[in-house]
C-alpha cells in the first residue's frame, strides 16, 4: 500500500489528445543580451566622449578658471582610484607597480600631461565645435608620423580627407573671427579682447595637436617594448602623472583664498567638483566602451562610429554652451564631419587592400583593443 501511494505521488498526468502527443514546437533563438547588441556599445561610446568633453567645458567655462593642473590631477586621482577598486573586486586586472617599469614609462606620462593640460587650455578658450574640428588635425600629424617612424602609408583618399580637415579648420576659425566682429564691431576693445582670446585658443590647440601626436606615437613605440595592456597603460599614465601635476599646481598656480573663490564660486562649487569627478570617470568609460564597440561590432563599424561621433560632439557645444550658430560655423561642422567619414572609409579601403576581405563578424583588432579585451578578468 505504501509503495502504491509513493508511485501515485510521483505520477505526472498527461492530458489526453486525440491527435496524439505532439512535441513542443522549436522556439526561435533567444534575444541577444545587452552586452552583445551593437547599438548599446555604440551609444555608450558616443555618450562617454560627449560626457567627458561637456563636463570639462563646464568646469573650464567658469570666469577666469586657471587651476588647470589641479583639474588634471583630480581626474588622474579619480581614474587611479576607480581602476584600483575594479581590480580589488576582480572585474579588471593590471600589473602591480614596478619602479623599473615606471622609470621606462615616465616620459610617456610627461607627454600625456602636456597633452591633457594643453587640451584643457584650448577647450577653455575655444568652443566645443571649434575644438572638435581642430582636433582632427592631430590625425594628419599621426598619419605622417607613422609614415616616418613605422613605415606607414597615406593613400590618395586619406590625403583628400586631410585637405577637408584643414579646410574645415580654416572655415571654423573664420566663423569665430566673424562672430566676434559682428558682436562687438571692428574697433571696440571688446572685439580686441575676443580676438585675443581666440588667438590664445588657437595657439594652445596647435600645441595640443603636436603633443597629442607625440604622445600617441611615443606610446605606440613604448607599448611594443613593455607589452603593456590598456589597463596597465591607464594605471601607469595616471599614477605617474599625479606627483608631476601636484607640484606643477603648487608652483605655477595661484592658491590664494581669493583665487580659490574665483575658481570655485559658492553658487557653483558643488557642481564643479562633481563635474571634475565625472570627467575623470568618463576617461575610463571611453577606454572601455571603445573596446566594447570593437568586440561587438567590427573594426569597420568602429572607425565609422569614430567619424560620425564628431557631429553629436560638436552639436553638444551648440546646445549646452550657446556657441554661435552661423552659416560658417555650421559649414565648418559639416566639412569636418564629412572629412571624418572620408578618412574612415580611406582606412577601411586600405585595410581591404591588405587583407582582401571586408571585416564583418571577426575583425582583426588593433593592439590596444585586443589588450583591453585581455585586460578584463572574470570575477571569481
Amino acid at each position: 500500500m505504501a509503495e502504491k501511494e509513493k508511485q501515485e505521488a510521483f505520477r505526472v498526468d498527461i492530458p489526453s489528445n486525440d491527435k496524439g502527443f505532439a512535441p513542443p514546437s522549436p522556439r526561435g533563438p533567444p534575444p541577444a543580451p545587452v552586452v552583445s547588441n551593437p547599438l548599446f556599445p555604440i551609444l555608450s561610446y558616443c555618450g562617454a566622449s560627449i560626457l567627458m568633453t561637456v563636463t570639462n567645458k563646464y568646469v573650464l567655462s567658469g570666469y577666469d578658471f586657471n587651476l588647470n593642473f589641479f583639474l588634471c590631477m583630480v581626474q588622474s586621482i579619480v581614474c587611479v582610484v576607480a581602476i584600483a577598486i575594479g581590480k580589488s573586486m576582480g572585474y579588471i586586472k593590471y600589473r602591480d607597480f614596478s619602479m623599473d617599469e615606471a622609470r621606462k614609462w615616465f616620459p610617456i606620462s610627461v607627454l600625456l600631461i602636456l597633452m591633457i593640460y594643453t587640451s584643457s587650455k584650448a577647450l577653455q578658450f575655444l568652443s566645443i565645435p571649434v575644438y572638435t574640428i581642430f582636433k582632427n588635425l592631430t590625425i594628419i600629424l599621426i598619419a605622417y608620423g607613422e609614415v616616418l617612424w613605422f613605415g606607414g602609408s597615406v593613400t590618395g583618399m586619406a590625403l583628400f580627407s586631410f585637405g577637408l580637415m584643414v579646410l574645415s579648420s580654416v572655415v571654423a576659425a573664420w566663423a569665430d573671427i566673424s562672430a566676434a566682429i559682428d558682436n562687438y564691431g571692428h574697433s571696440s576693445t571688446e572685439t580686441a579682447a575676443a580676438l585675443s582670446t581666440l588667438n590664445a585658443g588657437y595657439i594652445w590647440m596647435l600645441i595640443n595637436c603636436l603633443s597629442s601626436a607625440s604622445y600617441v606615437l611615443g606610446m605606440r613605440k613604448r607599448i611594443k617594448l613593455t607589452n603593456f595592456k590598456d589597463f596597465d597603460t591607464m594605471f601607469y599614465n595616471n599614477l605617474l602623472s599625479i606627483p608631476v601635476l601636484f607640484f606643477s599646481s603648487l608652483l605655477f598656480e595661484d592658491w590664494s583664498s581669493t583665487n580659490i573663490n574665483l575658481n570655485f564660486p559658492e553658487e557653483r562649487r558643488n557642481n564643479i567638483i562633481i563635474a571634475m569627478i565625472f570627467s575623470g570617470l568618463s576617461s575610463i568609460f571611453i577606454s572601455y566602451t571603445s573596446a566594447w564597440c570593437v568586440r561587438t561590432t567590427s573594426s569597420t563599424t568602429y572607425s565609422m562610429v569614430g567619424a560620425l561621433n564628431k557631429l553629436p560632439l560638436a552639436i553638444s557645444g551648440l546646445i549646452f554652451f550657446d556657441a554661435p550658430v552661423t552659416f560658417f560655423s555650421v559649414t565648418a561642422i559639416g566639412i569636418g564631419f564629412f572629412s571624418g567619414i572620408v578618412y574612415a572609409l580611406a582606412k577601411v579601403k586600405q585595410s581591404q587592400s591588405k587583407t582582401g576581405v571586408l571585416p564583418t563578424s571577426n575583425p582583426t583588432m588593433s593592439a590596444s583593443s585586443q589588450s583591453m579585451r585581455d585586460g578584463f578578468g572574470q570575477k571569481s
